[in-house]
């Protein structure tokens, strides 16, 4: 009866462990219960991560149709809603971080961090600079002079992520300035080099996670495939894209081995595009996007871009009725369902933030 009663202690003893552990890991996976470790999110980089640091005035993010599906207004951002900071601050835990140009408007958002990306920015200057032109270095200033203002502390530091989207820009600056194919490898070099520099600031700041974009197949994007009438990428920009990635990579690899104890992640932005299409490809019934190479919000004249309208304030380009259904919203970036296919596919490589 002993030995009976004693399997019977042991089993509810079991019962009671897994569920405790099943409620925890309940915990977890809802909230990332062990997510309260990094609680600011600091970021740096173009208009793939800008929330609204663009002048109101100049920039078309501020402009309709942009931010139709959210907030339901313009609001900075270049999409029809969230982008990938917005994805990243919720796998966080966290609020999105006020952008830099509204910290003193929404102070209390600050606790969150602060987003100092700029739509238009490059590792260096770039043929659309942002207004005003701020590059990566000048994002890096700014955030310096908050530590410096003791704004954020040292434990603040301890417990943040920097996410870096960046890249695009600098290489539309190579094409538009005549860069010939034989100085591109150079250039790709000095791109990842400076990118390395700026990574390496921002580590001896106090940071120690980062999450590094990788830069998406450029030879997919609206703009390349508008020349196939949306049925195909373009493979031959897309080696930009792969040799760029390949460049960051071994780079990424060195800072690793450089700093133990902090870790710096790659999150694939080209894969996770193919992916999505081959996916879209293989079960063209089952996924929510049309075709998912045509955007959503598309110019009637080559000259006018996505929510320009001209001298006499006639809107030049169309906007589809169902932004869900589309993958790119305009020439160049993603619709927030775009993005949330993309995130989805990138949430793996985030959880190495907590290794």
């Amino acid at each position: 009866m002993g030995n009976q009663w004693k399997h019977a202690f042991v089993f509810h003893l079991f019962i009671f462990f897994f569920l405790l552990t099943g409620v925890q890991l309940v915990q977890s996976s809802s909230h990332h219960h062990h997510h309260r470790l990094l609680s600011k999110l600091f970021v740096f980089g173009d208009s793939y991560a800008d929330t609204g640091n663009n002048q109101k005035s100049t920039s078309r993010s501020w402009k309709v149709p942009y931010g139709t599906t959210f907030p339901g207004e313009p609001a900075g951002r270049f999409s029809d809603g969230r982008v990938l900071t917005d994805y990243v601050a919720s796998f966080l835990g966290i609020e999105t971080p006020v952008a830099y140009r509204w910290r003193e408007v929404e102070a209390d958002r600050m606790r969150y961090g602060i987003n100092f990306a700029f739509g238009g920015t490059g590792v260096f200057d770039t043929v659309v600079p942002p207004d005003p032109n701020v590059t990566m270095t000048k994002q890096i200033d700014f955030f310096q002079q908050l530590i410096d203002d003791g704004v954020y502390s040292k434990s603040d530091l301890d417990s943040s992520v920097a996410l870096i989207s960046l890249a695009g820009n600098d290489y539309t600056t190579y094409v538009a300035m005549n860069g010939s194919a034989e100085g591109f490898s150079t250039f790709t070099a000095s791109v990842i080099n400076q990118l390395a520099i700026n990574l390496k600031r921002i580590h001896g700041m106090g940071v120690k996670k980062f999450a590094v974009i990788a830069i998406p197949p450029f030879g997919c994007l609206p703009q390349a495939t508008i020349l196939s009438s949306y049925q195909q990428c373009n493979e031959t920009i897309n080696k930009i894209s792969i040799y760029h990635n390949l460049f960051l990579q071994e780079a990424v690899d060195k800072l690793n081995n450089e700093n133990k104890g902090s870790t710096f992640i790659i999150l694939d932005l080209y894969n996770a595009f193919i992916s999505t299409f081959k996916r879209q490809k293989d079960h063209p019934g089952s996924m929510e996007f049309g075709n998912p190479l045509k955007p959503c919000c598309e110019s009637i004249n080559s000259k006018y871009l996505c929510g320009q309208t001209d001298e006499n304030g006639v809107p030049m380009y169309t906007a589809c009725e169902n932004p869900k259904s589309a993958f790119f919203w305009d020439e160049v970036h993603l619709s927030q369902e775009g993005c949330l296919a993309v995130y989805s596919l990138l949430e793996d490589s985030l959880h190495q933030l907590y290794l």
